[in-house]
Protein backbone atom coordinates (compact mmCIF):
# COMPACT_ATOMS: atom_id res chain seq x y z
CA UNK A 1 0.00 0.00 0.00
CA UNK A 2 1.22 3.44 -0.83
CA UNK A 3 -0.43 6.64 0.23
CA UNK A 4 0.67 9.63 -1.76
CA UNK A 5 0.25 12.81 0.28
CA UNK A 6 0.30 16.23 -1.37
CA UNK A 7 0.05 19.31 0.84
CA UNK A 8 -1.24 22.38 -1.05
CA UNK A 9 -1.71 24.67 1.93
CA UNK A 10 0.66 26.46 4.29
CA UNK A 11 -1.44 27.39 7.30
CA UNK A 12 -1.32 24.08 9.18
CA UNK A 13 1.65 21.82 9.77
CA UNK A 14 1.07 18.44 8.14
CA UNK A 15 2.98 15.21 8.61
CA UNK A 16 2.72 13.25 5.35
CA UNK A 17 4.16 10.17 7.06
CA UNK A 18 1.51 10.24 9.81
CA UNK A 19 -1.27 10.64 7.24
CA UNK A 20 0.18 7.75 5.24
CA UNK A 21 0.35 5.60 8.40
CA UNK A 22 -3.28 6.42 9.24
CA UNK A 23 -4.30 5.48 5.70
CA UNK A 24 -2.35 2.21 5.88
CA UNK A 25 -3.98 1.29 9.20
CA UNK A 26 -7.47 2.04 7.86
CA UNK A 27 -6.89 0.17 4.59
CA UNK A 28 -5.59 -2.89 6.44
CA UNK A 29 -8.57 -2.80 8.80
CA UNK A 30 -11.04 -2.89 5.90
CA UNK A 31 -9.23 -5.69 4.09
CA UNK A 32 -7.54 -3.52 1.46
CA UNK A 33 -3.89 -3.51 2.64
CA UNK A 34 -2.39 -3.41 -0.85
CA UNK A 35 -4.60 -0.61 -2.16
CA UNK A 36 -3.16 2.80 -2.94
CA UNK A 37 -4.64 6.08 -1.84
CA UNK A 38 -4.02 9.66 -2.94
CA UNK A 39 -4.39 12.24 -0.16
CA UNK A 40 -4.56 15.95 -0.89
CA UNK A 41 -4.44 18.52 1.93
CA UNK A 42 -5.89 21.93 1.09
CA UNK A 43 -7.16 25.07 2.80
CA UNK A 44 -10.83 25.93 3.33
CA UNK A 45 -11.05 28.09 0.19
CA UNK A 46 -9.82 25.26 -2.03
CA UNK A 47 -12.07 22.76 -0.26
CA UNK A 48 -15.07 25.01 -0.86
CA UNK A 49 -14.21 25.24 -4.57
CA UNK A 50 -13.86 21.44 -4.80
CA UNK A 51 -17.06 20.79 -2.86
CA UNK A 52 -18.96 23.20 -5.12
CA UNK A 53 -17.45 21.77 -8.31
CA UNK A 54 -17.83 18.07 -7.55
CA UNK A 55 -20.80 17.89 -5.17
CA UNK A 56 -22.69 21.13 -5.88
CA UNK A 57 -22.34 22.29 -2.26
CA UNK A 58 -21.14 25.87 -1.90
CA UNK A 59 -19.41 25.41 1.46
CA UNK A 60 -16.22 24.04 2.84
CA UNK A 61 -16.16 20.66 4.57
CA UNK A 62 -13.56 18.68 6.47
CA UNK A 63 -13.00 15.75 4.11
CA UNK A 64 -14.07 14.52 0.69
CA UNK A 65 -13.59 10.99 -0.62
CA UNK A 66 -13.63 10.12 -4.30
CA UNK A 67 -13.78 6.38 -5.06
CA UNK A 68 -11.82 5.35 -8.14
CA UNK A 69 -10.90 1.62 -8.11
CA UNK A 70 -8.20 2.08 -10.74
CA UNK A 71 -5.97 -0.96 -11.31
CA UNK A 72 -2.26 -0.21 -11.37
CA UNK A 73 1.01 -2.03 -10.76
CA UNK A 74 1.69 -2.73 -7.10
CA UNK A 75 -1.88 -2.13 -5.93
CA UNK A 76 -5.16 -0.69 -7.08
CA UNK A 77 -5.82 3.01 -6.54
CA UNK A 78 -8.83 2.87 -4.23
CA UNK A 79 -9.52 6.56 -4.38
CA UNK A 80 -8.61 10.11 -3.61
CA UNK A 81 -9.10 11.88 -0.29
CA UNK A 82 -9.13 15.65 0.17
CA UNK A 83 -8.72 17.10 3.68
CA UNK A 84 -9.22 20.71 4.69
CA UNK A 85 -6.36 21.47 7.06
CA UNK A 86 -8.16 24.62 8.25
CA UNK A 87 -11.27 22.70 9.24
CA UNK A 88 -9.21 19.89 10.78
CA UNK A 89 -7.40 22.47 12.92
CA UNK A 90 -10.68 24.07 14.00
CA UNK A 91 -12.25 20.72 14.90
CA UNK A 92 -9.10 19.67 16.77
CA UNK A 93 -9.20 22.89 18.81
CA UNK A 94 -12.88 22.41 19.60
CA UNK A 95 -12.18 18.89 20.86
CA UNK A 96 -8.89 19.67 22.55
CA UNK A 97 -6.92 17.11 20.53
CA UNK A 98 -3.88 17.35 18.26
CA UNK A 99 -4.47 18.34 14.64
CA UNK A 100 -2.56 15.22 13.55
CA UNK A 101 -5.07 13.04 15.41
CA UNK A 102 -8.01 14.85 13.83
CA UNK A 103 -6.44 14.36 10.39
CA UNK A 104 -5.94 10.65 11.14
CA UNK A 105 -9.65 10.46 11.95
CA UNK A 106 -10.53 12.23 8.70
CA UNK A 107 -8.36 9.87 6.64
CA UNK A 108 -9.94 6.88 8.39
CA UNK A 109 -13.42 8.31 7.80
CA UNK A 110 -12.65 8.81 4.11
CA UNK A 111 -11.30 5.27 3.69
CA UNK A 112 -14.51 3.91 5.20
CA UNK A 113 -16.51 5.97 2.68
CA UNK A 114 -14.36 4.58 -0.14
CA UNK A 115 -15.23 1.00 0.82
CA UNK A 116 -18.95 1.66 1.11
CA UNK A 117 -19.71 3.08 4.55
CA UNK A 118 -22.27 5.87 4.56
CA UNK A 119 -23.06 8.28 7.37
CA UNK A 120 -26.18 10.00 6.04
CA UNK A 121 -28.50 7.73 8.04
CA UNK A 122 -28.09 8.08 11.84
CA UNK A 123 -27.89 4.32 12.43
CA UNK A 124 -25.30 3.88 9.69
CA UNK A 125 -23.39 6.92 10.97
CA UNK A 126 -23.16 5.32 14.39
CA UNK A 127 -21.77 2.10 12.88
CA UNK A 128 -19.28 4.08 10.83
CA UNK A 129 -18.08 6.08 13.84
CA UNK A 130 -17.74 2.92 15.93
CA UNK A 131 -15.60 1.42 13.18
CA UNK A 132 -13.46 4.56 13.07
CA UNK A 133 -12.90 4.22 16.79
CA UNK A 134 -11.91 0.55 16.46
CA UNK A 135 -9.41 1.37 13.73
CA UNK A 136 -7.81 4.37 15.42
CA UNK A 137 -7.58 2.81 18.85
CA UNK A 138 -5.65 -0.27 17.72
CA UNK A 139 -2.39 -0.07 19.62
CA UNK A 140 -2.89 3.57 20.61
CA UNK A 141 -4.17 5.61 23.50
CA UNK A 142 -6.65 8.02 21.99
CA UNK A 143 -8.09 10.95 23.90
CA UNK A 144 -11.77 10.27 24.59
CA UNK A 145 -12.42 13.87 23.51
CA UNK A 146 -11.90 12.79 19.89
CA UNK A 147 -15.15 10.87 20.06
CA UNK A 148 -17.23 13.75 21.49
CA UNK A 149 -20.24 14.19 19.25
CA UNK A 150 -19.50 11.15 17.10
CA UNK A 151 -21.19 8.41 19.07
CA UNK A 152 -24.07 10.16 20.82
CA UNK A 153 -26.41 10.40 17.87
CA UNK A 154 -26.89 11.56 14.34
CA UNK A 155 -24.93 14.77 14.50
CA UNK A 156 -21.29 14.49 13.55
CA UNK A 157 -18.43 16.92 13.12
CA UNK A 158 -17.07 14.88 10.21
CA UNK A 159 -18.59 14.69 6.76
Amino acid sequence: MAATVVNRQRGVAVSPSRLAQAAARALAAVGRPVSDLDILVVDDAEMRRMNRRFLGVDASTDVLAFPLEVPRAGGDLLGQVVISADTARLQARQLGVAVALEMALLVTHAVLHLVGYDDRDPAEARLMHLRERQILEVGARISPRLWDGLLEGASSPVA
